[in-house]
This record gives C-alpha cells, structure tokens and sequence, in this order.
C-alpha cells in the first residue's frame, strides 16, 4: 500500500509518525511523510525533519521526506490524490472531556476534502 503521512510537529503528528513508521516497517507499505507548516506549534522544520529521521532510523526504514508548501491541508490532499496514495494518515486530535474527538484545523480539512482513504492516529 502506498501511504503518505502529513506531520506538522504536533505531539499528534509525532504519534501518529510512530505508529506509521513501525506498521510500514511490518507491513511493507511504501510510506512517504511530508512535513508541512503548522503554526500553531512550535517545533521549527528542522526538529521535525531530525525526529522524523529518528523515528525511521529506529524502525530500519527508508522512506522520502518531502516539504510541502502553501495551505497544509491542501498541499497533502493535492498530493495524495496527484501521486496515487492509497492512504493519508494524520495525527487524529484529542478527546474532549465528554468524549467527543476535537481535530485541528488541517486534519479537517482534510477529512472533508480528501478523495483517498484518510486515516487518523490517536
């Protein structure tokens, strides 16, 4: 399965980077990640490039890093749809005191405009 994981530095992101990383290693899926802007945190691109480096390096895999630019959540909806991914996989938000999942910004606009498979890790 060809599958691209957006992280813009979020704690989520980097959960979701994880888990990914080691299911593509397990799997064989061919995993891409692009790191996009996220301003609303303030890791800088260069920590995220770093930790996504580890976290590849600690599973043994080889997968490309490429920088989005403009709109995040359009950057990867136009490239998951442009370069058939079968997959998008996003950090997946927190869990409200009553229950109910609260998503960021870029997860739902990609949720809501995204016409390949979208998958959110919590």
């Amino acid at each position: 399965m060809k599958v691209l994981l957006g992280i813009g530095g979020s704690d989520d992101s980097i959960r979701a980077l994880e888990k990914t990383a080691e299911r593509a290693a397990n799997t064989g899926d061919d995993l891409t990640v692009a790191i996009v802007e996220n301003p609303s945190v303030e890791r800088s691109r260069e920590d995220i490039e770093e930790k996504v480096a580890e976290v590849l390096g600690d599973v043994d895999l080889d997968a490309p890093v490429r920088h989005l630019e403009g709109d995040p959540g359009s950057a990867l909806v136009d490239m998951a749809e442009n370069e058939g991914f079968d997959q998008l996989v996003l950090g997946g938000g927190q869990t409200s005191p009553m229950g109910k999942i609260q998503i960021g910004s870029i997860a739902e606009f990609v949720l809501l405009n995204s016409h390949v498979t979208v998958t959110l890790v919590r």
